[in-house]
């Protein structure tokens, strides 16, 4: 077998491929053989046709037939032999298939291109600190006990402990009902920070078929300007239920806790400890996405449209299995496409600057790390080691740990700017309300001019 690769582009390579008659006989035979099956002829029954008539017969049909396909195993074949590394759907631009003779072809692939990499080390990224607060863990205790109380009926209201459930119908300014603004039979928790402090204030000492009113005012942007509405509601009380809590017994305390906890005070720790680590690990991700967005940006260009396309398709796919795995509706093939296109362009950037990160700094997977790879994971699902390292070779385990490595090494090599994520939130505000006020003022000079 012959074969030549062009470099037609940076990413784009074609290779031409050729092969003596005896190199794909083989291949020949088993399509004779496969198609005799089909094939009848007068006097012969179906798969009975001798092999020397059928090859005169449509000998030349059968193998011009054949030659593709023998042309798409054979490029694979190559690809597997020559560590090639096609990105898309490979295309055929060339096939000639001399009979008795040979059979050349030629198939045009994408590569992924070689970039001039820059800032991807000795740069500051911020990482979000998040700070467990107690009364948070105090709320979600206290939660997680009220989701096993129990709900008696009442006649009045006469604190926040209770849970009511009423009529509205919202009012203008001059207390006649809006159209379209009715909601029956909602049911409010006064005893949940989230509550509007009007409702619990004014339904006190409220009793079944009594109204109260509350208001609240909504703010929101609308484009560059903060705009603000009123809204007023009407609400006929249906029924009142006093929220009587469970005692924190140790049968509750362990249910609630998965058996991690026996008292509210260790109730309370499991709790602040699954806080803890929560926000830890969201800070983590974080990081990361916030340092690879940053190298993507310094390391701006084009990935081939068949190489987004082949992401896509991925993700795409990827959704669907979600989907059925989850048992949730199958989602609309062109509605994840467009929703999923952003995500696979900046994906397919990424993998492609992981690559030049890897080959740039050397980085890469030797068998010795699937072998303590397979060895760690030989004792926790009980499959033998060396099974393990075949089935490594054979997926795409390898790809990712080599991004793994790539990630701690882009990890060891930038800056941790930790900031308190409250604080960033604040300063966004701040700068938020200038720039607003900036623009008003500067619409009243452009007025008076």
């Amino acid at each position: 077998m012959e074969t030549k690769i062009n470099v037609l582009s940076d990413s784009e390579h074609e290779i031409e491929v050729k092969l003596d008659y005896t190199e794909i006989k083989p291949e020949l035979d088993e399509a004779y053989k496969k198609e005799r099956k089909t094939i009848s002829m007068p006097g012969f029954r179906k798969g009975k046709v001798p092999m020397p008539m059928l090859k005169k017969v449509y000998g030349e049909a059968i193998e011009y037939k054949a030659s593709e396909d023998i042309a798409n195993k054979k490029f694979w074949d190559v690809v597997k032999e020559k560590e090639l590394k096609p990105i898309s759907m490979p295309q055929m631009t060339n096939l000639d298939y001399d009979i008795n003779t040979s059979l050349s072809f030629s198939v045009k692939y994408e590569v992924k291109p070689t970039l001039e990499l820059k800032g991807y080390t000795g740069l500051k990224i911020e990482k979000p600190i998040f700070k467990v607060k107690e009364e948070d863990i105090e709320a979600e205790v206290k939660n997680m006990l009220k989701s096993k109380a129990n709900f008696e009926l009442a006649d009045v209201v006469e604190d926040s402990n209770y849970r009511i459930t009423v009529d509205l119908q919202r009012i203008d300014k001059d207390g006649k009902e809006m159209e379209g603004g009715t909601s029956k039979d909602m049911v409010i928790d006064l005893s949940d920070s989230k509550v509007n402090e009007n409702i619990v204030k004014n339904a006190q000492n409220k009793k079944n078929g009594e109204e109260f009113e509350f208001s609240f005012i909504d703010k929101h942007m609308h484009g560059d300007n903060e705009h603000e509405e009123e809204y007023n509601y009407v609400a006929i009380m249906k029924k009142i239920e006093k929220i009587v809590m469970p005692e924190a017994t140790e049968d509750l305390i362990q249910q609630l806790s998965s058996k991690k906890a026996k008292t509210v005070e260790e109730l309370t720790n499991f709790t602040k400890e699954n806080y803890e680590n929560y926000y830890k690990d969201q800070s983590e991700k974080i990081f990361d996405n916030s340092l690879l967005s940053e190298i993507v940006k310094n390391n701006e260009f084009e990935p081939s449209k068949g190489y987004v396309k082949t992401v896509l398709d991925r993700m795409v796919e990827t959704e669907k299995q979600n989907a059925q795995q989850y048992k949730q509706p199958i989602p609309d093939t062109n509605v994840l496409k467009e929703n999923l296109k952003t995500k696979a362009d900046w994906n397919a950037k990424w993998q492609i600057i992981l690559e030049n990160i890897a080959e740039k700094e050397k980085i890469e997977v030797t068998d010795a790390d699937l072998e303590e790879l397979a060895k760690e994971e030989a004792e926790k699902v009980g499959i033998p080691a060396e099974k393990l390292i075949n089935y490594y070779k054979d997926s795409n385990r390898k790809e990712s740990m080599i991004e793994e490595k790539v990630l701690k090494f882009l990890k060891e090599n930038n800056k941790v700017v930790e900031v308190d994520p409250e604080e960033k939130a604040k300063e966004a505000k701040e700068k938020k309300k200038k720039e607003l006020e900036a623009k008003k003022k500067k619409k009243k000079t452009d007025d008076k001019k």
